[in-house]
């Protein structure tokens, strides 16, 4: 028996097709641009052997995990949203800019497909990210890999939905940019503030409830609290605000940060600087 695919599902097919062609497009572009590879992927890593060197082998009080184990899983959703909010929120304002997306408007490639494309290469950067880390932080750090097959379910959720929900915050966010120049000043300072008051450098419980109550609302917090109950022994789940990982509601609030992602990019999204 043969089936015969509809108009409908072979236009999705094909937008499919080509945004994986156009994400393979975007990766190899990233890898020829050798220096904003190596900055991408290895900020984060200069990040933590600073914090590493500064904190040594301390350990949270009241636990016996050691200071610099937290600030690894931190790190390591600090580096998801470097790799996908901050590289998307830029490079496109920076094609915007230099008209290549009024360019790509008038080509027969589905608009789709070129978003599509930027969340696969964003995807691609950010699971690089976390090899780079976790091999950091094994070797250098002791860093314990997940022992279960559930922590490492709960690993590859957490990556997915922070990636998309950064991925598509960082497209909507790069309206913001007036033009290619201001785009890393523009980029830069929330997502460096975000850092310091999601539990990425510090334990979040010891951050002033203000301040956690302004972080619990990004996604940077939830996925830092994701990677911790990944990679953290269970017991430290008492030393965080709420004296659990809260699994549920990480999933829930990432989710949320998708869907309404994807409305803003609906309602904020150019192609062209003025406004078309």
């Amino acid at each position: 028996m043969t089936t015969t695919l509809t108009g409908t599902q072979e236009l999705k097919r094909g937008v499919l097709a080509l945004g994986l062609e156009r994400g393979f497009l975007e990766i190899k572009q990233q890898i020829r641009n050798k220096q904003a590879l190596f900055f991408t992927l290895l900020f984060p890593v200069m990040l933590l052997v600073l914090f590493g060197a500064i904190f040594g082998g301390g350990k949270v009080e009241g636990t016996n995990v050691e200071l610099r184990q937290v600030f690894i899983a931190g790190i390591i959703a600090s580096g998801v949203m470097s790799a996908s909010f901050s590289s998307l929120a830029i490079g496109i304002a920076l094609e915007r800019d230099e008209g290549m997306l009024k360019r790509l408007a008038v080509t027969p490639m589905p608009k789709a497909a070129y978003f599509l494309g930027k969340l696969v290469m964003t995807m691609a950067l950010s699971i690089a990210e976390l090899v780079v880390m976790l091999a950091v932080g094994v070797l250098l750090y002791g860093l314990d890999l997940p022992a279960t097959a559930t922590k490492w379910l709960t690993l590859v959720w957490v990556l997915v939905l922070g990636n998309l929900s950064c991925s598509l915050l960082g497209i909507a966010y790069s309206r913001l940019a007036r033009n290619g120049r201001s785009a890393a000043a523009v980029v830069q300072p929330p997502y460096i503030a975000l850092q310091f008051i999601s539990g990425v450098f510090f334990v979040f419980s010891n951050l002033s409830k203000p301040l956690q109550t302004v972080a619990a609302i990004f996604p940077l917090k939830w996925m830092a609290q994701g990677m911790r109950s990944v990679f953290l022994p269970d017991s430290f789940a008492r030393v965080e605000p709420a004296g659990s990982w809260e699994q549920p509601r990480v999933a829930l609030v990432l989710g949320a940060w998708t869907v309404g992602a994807f409305v803003l990019c609906t309602l904020t999204w150019r192609w062209q600087k003025d406004g078309r």
